[in-house]
């Protein structure tokens, strides 16, 4: 297989602002068809990639087009449906995250890929940031020594996505920023950290703004939104989880909190060293000849955006050329994570994996 032929399973902003370019710039992939339920929409997307095939149910397009593989950027809730679906046919799979809404989907996700010997990947589009990169290459070197805690957040003052559709419907997105932006800096944390095995969270979830319409962020305009629809989702999380190791971290991420200014950072502390990725800026503290000192790494600018980066490692791996840097049971460990956070909150206790 030389080309990769994809069809497209939702097409919302996540695909057509961070999806659709990266396949458009991939010279081993090619869109065949495209589907979403809401036919405009499908009829648009397609326009742009300039597909003459469209289809308003994914089990049709799956049962009539000759493809490779497909991506899924569809609501939280048919992730894993679709994923595991396309799968038993023999197709590769990249979806958008959360891998799934539970750990039992999760896993059934894992095991269709096991089973099919296909590969899956979800979006894990931090780990291709430059600054990413070269940490994880810092870190695996010993610079940081023992890496024994750390934070990891994603916080916005006013960025609610969808409000009154999918987004703040736990029944259809599992839940609000927590499984949102969780997924993401959780899981750099844990990569940049080695992948310890978590073995006991706490958290606690808050919603105080699902009246306010005020918005200060672009990432409010992410879903459609529903005048009078559902909003049974926090719009503040925090959280703390333990691992095997004895290393913790601490998290907190957030749609809207009075806070001064949004914020999307990892910050963890070695015994030789620390680090903050900070909104895409990277800093290191440390010491040189009894001084402390800070360090700014001058990394080379990316000509490709983190998410084109992910999508063609995926197109690569697909093709045999690279092994993938993620692996299906990576998401089924982070759901669990994120389960156990929303059961820690609704418990009042810690919760053990």
């Amino acid at each position: 297989m030389s080309m990769l032929r994809v069809g497209i399973i939702g097409t919302g902003k996540i695909y057509t602002g961070s999806h659709a370019p990266a396949w458009a710039a991939n010279p081993d992939a090619q869109i065949v068809a495209v589907c979403d339920a809401h036919r405009p929409a499908a009829e648009a997307a397609a326009a742009q990639a300039g597909v003459a095939r469209i289809y308003t149910d994914y089990k049709e397009m799956l049962e009539t087009e000759e493809l490779d593989a497909v991506d899924i950027c569809t609501s939280n809730l048919y992730h894993s449906e679709i994923a595991i679906a396309a799968l038993a046919r023999g197709l590769h799979v990249f979806c958008e995250k959360p891998d799934a809404v539970n750990p039992e989907e999760a896993q059934r996700m894992a095991d269709a890929a096991a089973q099919s010997g296909k590969v899956l990947m979800v979006m894990r589009n931090n780990r291709f940031s430059a600054a990413s990169q070269f940490l994880k290459r810092y870190i695996d070197s010993g610079a940081m020594g023992e890496i024994y805690t750390g934070r990891a957040g994603w916080i916005r003052r006013r960025g609610i996505p969808g409000r009154g559709g999918w987004f703040t419907t736990k029944a259809l997105s599992g839940g609000g920023p927590l499984i949102d932006l969780g997924v993401h800096m959780i899981d750099l944390a844990v990569w940049l950290m080695g992948n310890p095995q978590p073995v006991a969270v706490s958290g606690e979830t808050y919603r105080k703004f699902a009246d306010s319409t005020l918005s200060d962020s672009v990432d409010s305009r992410f879903g459609a939104t529903r005048e009078g629809g559902v909003f049974d989702v926090e719009d503040l999380a925090t959280g703390m989880i333990r691992f095997d190791n004895g290393a913790t971290l601490q998290l907190e991420f957030s749609w809207a909190a009075n806070i001064e200014e949004g914020s999307k950072y990892v910050e963890l502390r070695g015994t030789q060293a620390g680090c903050r990725l900070n909104n895409g800026e990277l800093k290191l503290m440390t010491e040189l000849e009894r001084t402390l000192v800070d360090i700014v790494p001058r990394l080379s600018k990316q000509t490709e955006s983190p998410h084109g980066l992910n999508i063609h490692h995926f197109v690569a791996c697909a093709l045999g050329r690279e092994a993938p840097i993620f692996a299906p049971q990576d998401g089924v460990a982070m759901i669990k994570i994120l389960t156990a956070l929303y059961a820690s909150a609704e418990r009042g206790a810690e919760v053990r994996l």
